[in-house]
């Protein structure tokens, strides 16, 4: 990884999180990376409840917060503000001293020293968004709650090691700490040891996480310094593709594994969505009575890993570590256990059977179905969900397929990134591109699937749901996508897409609306967004018999009213006052995960009052359609034949940058290119220079290969410097404005094609005979091909 390639994707980071001002908040900066924590699977939500409190004298500092789902491990969040000075010396942007860091991370805990020792009590104000953590902190009820506190720093910089001639990446790991306490439980005094993670989430980290396409950081657990005795193993098969060993794990173990990492060890487990908080009954029962018989009345846990270290001991293999550990099956006993051993209940008698699998020989995306195919079998005796979380799910790939087609009716497009930073590696690809692709594509028309997750889930009546994030909702959102338990999946076409973006403006219409830091409306962003949508959604069908809310209407104005503005702002103000009322915490972004002050609140009269109001019913009457209407329109648009163009723009943006950006691209691989790989570059510059369709196996390739690019020689792609061909997007944006403008009115596109070809040919253009062809292609559903692309690329004069 090059230092220039770390600043320059640190450039693109802080130009993602400016406002309109081009002012680059804390806050800002904390929203755009928390999902890379999501997508490494550090945490289980991209959400976070906002604590901004810096004390210079007592030099503490914390911006945010989260518990986890299991609800043992506090995650604190500090920004390093110096890093996201957009003026800062690039000198003083590479960090190669672990003190740098250990200062910072001495800000927050010292904020939960403090904290816990009730310091702070007089100096933070009853107002400050950091009082729920702080009283949490100090009371007896969080501090028996909690295990463990993480401590995320996160930052712009790039750790460095600094030896050699010119500075190289490296990564710096944190020792483990502890803070012991005392609470009082009922009578009687208790004592506890908290343990204190840190880590660091430095550029290098964010930069990896986005060129792994948002795969989770590979998990190594060393079993020598995790638990004292020895884990005696059998191997028991050495095929091709893995190996399997079988080992008996004492329940301490297993409790230490899930204290140390959390729901990190249950990523690929298909039920580790649960989130076991309660304890297993019949588990637990069997830990009180009779421990020395779990092994007999437990099905044991199934653990992968893609590289082991064994050592050799009087004969027997004896476990070291294991990289990429995974428990696939068994989730529900180690949860169980932990939780029982947090209850009091003694463990030390327990034993699990387990059965290692270690994968060798093998790419990520056959580890996956691999991992798959043994999580589903080892959990065939309980009901789990097949469907599939990753960008590769086939409604995800048709969703792309029709961004890709549809234009807004004021012809602006949409840019749903199916995988993690697909949208920089375009620009990564480009560079001659980047500022055209850009301003195709601002930041505000732009979703990424989690993104998607959140927005299509809050137009429901689930918003605790929403507010929670992470796999929680996403595995909703999907399953409800694809069709789980003898449900339909959705059918994902232009209606389905109209509908989706006309949601995602409704929420950043909102969250716009709402506002962040010193000028928003609270410090309840996140949760009172998707609950004033779920009270549109829940009430605006009650103010006329027979009519529906139509998201239609939102896609074609693209903008709301003045009177639906001021009305959801008066509605979040409101909500505002009702989640403080109603929240039985002072916790208030915790608590608003809660179904129950759902509840209470969408049936409170104060909410009855609001929709009884003139302004909640005339603001949502202007975007009401009747029943019948609405069925109408369905009817008609069931009539039009859409086209998928993706295979078409594909082929335009291989042909834009041209034969000679791969000619060039081949010289600078060198000897790096296997005379495959040649080959079919070779092939792709012939299929330019012939002015024939790519096919989809070079497309692929050609995909991959590029990314693979991106990984490891992200340099060539400044080398090539070869300027983009135009005319290709161009005319495709020729044929795709005027298909989508056919769609929006109704129109025959044979018709509209020709009346082009008229005009055309009334000005003496060649080949204008090519428009009648791409009508009637377009007509028949079907798309044209990269032959009628360049005959009118003649025919519109490009260049």
């Amino acid at each position: 990884m090059e230092i220039s390639e770390l600043l320059n994707y640190r450039q693109d980071l802080l130009e993602e999180c400016q406002d309109d001002e081009k002012f680059i908040s804390e806050a800002d900066f904390l929203i755009k990376t928390i999902p890379f924590l999501n997508d490494a699977k550090l945490l289980d939500s991209e959400d976070f409840n906002d604590s901004f409190q810096y004390g210079k004298a007592d030099n503490i500092k914390v911006n945010g917060y989260v518990l986890n789902e299991s609800g043992e491990r506090l995650q604190i969040f500090i920004v390093d503000e110096s890093s996201i000075d957009v003026g800062v010396q690039q000198d003083n942007l590479l960090i190669s001293q672990k003190s740098y860091y250990d200062q910072q991370f001495n800000k927050a805990i010292k904020f939960v020293n403090k904290s816990i020792k009730k310091h702070l009590n007089d100096d933070i104000q009853e107002s400050s968004p950091a009082k729920p953590l702080m009283n949490f902190l100090a009371s007896s009820e969080g501090l028996e709650q909690i295990d463990v506190i993480e401590i995320f720093l996160i930052s712009a910089a790039i750790t460095v090691e600094k030896r050699g001639a010119e500075p190289q990446p490296k990564k710096i790991e944190f020792d483990d700490d502890s803070i012991d306490v005392k609470y009082t439980k009922g009578k009687e005094v208790k004592s506890k040891s908290i343990g204190v993670f840190k880590r660091l989430i430095d550029l290098n980290f964010i930069y990896n996480v986005l060129i792994s396409q948002g795969n989770r950081e590979v998990l190594t657990v060393n079993f020598e310094t995790l638990y004292p005795q020895a884990i005696h193993l059998i191997k028991a098969a050495d095929e091709e593709n893995f190996e399997s060993y079988l080992c008996v794990l004492p329940a301490t173990l297993i409790a230490e594994l899930y204290r140390k990492y959390s729901t990190r060890i249950l990523e690929k487990n298909v039920r580790s969505f649960l989130q076991f908080k309660g304890v297993n009954q019949g588990i637990k029962e069997t830990i009180k009575k009779t421990p020395e018989l779990f092994i007999a009345f437990n099905n044991g846990m199934t653990i992968t890993a893609v590289d082991s270290e064994l050592k050799e001991e009087n004969g027997q293999y004896v476990l070291k570590s294991l990289t990429d550990f995974q428990i696939v099956n068994g989730g529900q006993t180690t949860a169980s256990i932990y939780f029982s051993k947090k209850e009091g209940l003694d463990v030390s008698k327990v034993r699990v059977m387990a059965k290692i699998n270690v994968a060798k020989n093998t790419d990520e995306e056959k580890l996956n179905e691999f991992i798959s195919q043994i999580s589903i079998y080892s959990n065939a005796q309980s009901k789990v969900s097949s469907a599939d979380l990753r960008s590769r799910n086939e409604q995800l790939i048709k969703l792309k397929a029709v961004s890709e087609s549809t234009l807004s009716p004021t012809g602006k497009k949409w840019f749903f990134e199916r995988f993690k930073g697909e949208f920089n590696t375009l620009l990564r690809k480009n560079p001659a591109a980047k500022t055209r692709i850009n301003n195709e594509y601002p930041k505000e028309r732009r979703f990424s699937k989690e993104e998607l997750a959140k927005y299509y889930m809050s137009w429901g009546d689930q918003p605790h749901l929403v507010k929670k994030g992470g796999e929680k909702i996403f595995r909703l959102f999907i399953e409800t996508l694809s069709g789980v338990e003898k449900k339909k999946a959705l059918i994902v076409d232009r209606d389905f897409f109209e509908e989706t973006i006309a949601k995602i403006m409704l929420f950043r219409a909102l969250e716009k609306q709402y506002g962040a830091g010193k000028n928003s409306l609270g410090q309840l962003r996140s949760a009172v967004v998707p609950y004033a949508i779920a009270i549109i959604y829940k009430y605006s069908n009650s103010i006329k018999a027979g009519s529906n809310f139509d998201l239609g209407k939102v896609w074609k104005q693209e903008i709301f009213d003045e009177s639906f503005l001021n009305m959801t702002y008066d509605l979040m103000d409101l909500m505002n006052t009702l989640i403080k009322k109603y929240a039985l915490s002072d916790d208030l972004g915790e608590y608003s995960k809660k179904a129950e002050l759902w509840e209470a609140i969408s049936n409170s009269s104060e909410i009855k009052l609001f929709i009884a109001s003139d302004i909640f019913n005339n603001s949502i009457s202007k975007l009401l359609i009747s029943k019948e209407d609405k069925k109408g329109a369905e009817k008609i648009s069931k009539k039009a034949k859409y086209v998928d163009f993706s295979q078409l723009y594909e082929n335009v943006m291989i042909f834009s940058k041209t034969s000679l950006y791969y000619q060039k691209l081949g010289v600078l691989l060198g000897r790096s290119y296997t005379a495959n790989q040649q080959n079919k570059f070779d092939k792709i510059v012939s299929s330019i220079s012939n002015k024939e369709d790519i096919s989809d196996s070079l497309r692929a390739f050609e995909m991959e290969f590029l990314n693979e690019i991106r990984v490891h020689q992200p340099q060539i792609f400044d080398q090539i410097s070869v300027k983009e061909q135009s005319k290709w997007l161009a005319a495709y944006d020729f044929v795709l404005s005027r298909y989508n403008n056919c769609i929006e009115n109704k129109e025959d596109i044979r018709s509209v094609f020709q009346r082009e070809r008229e005009i055309f040919k009334s000005k003496g253009a060649k080949f204008y005979a090519v428009l009648d062809e791409v009508g009637n292609k377009l007509y028949d559903g079907n798309s044209p091909n990269m032959k009628d692309l360049y005959s009118l690329c003649s025919c519109l004069q490009l260049q």
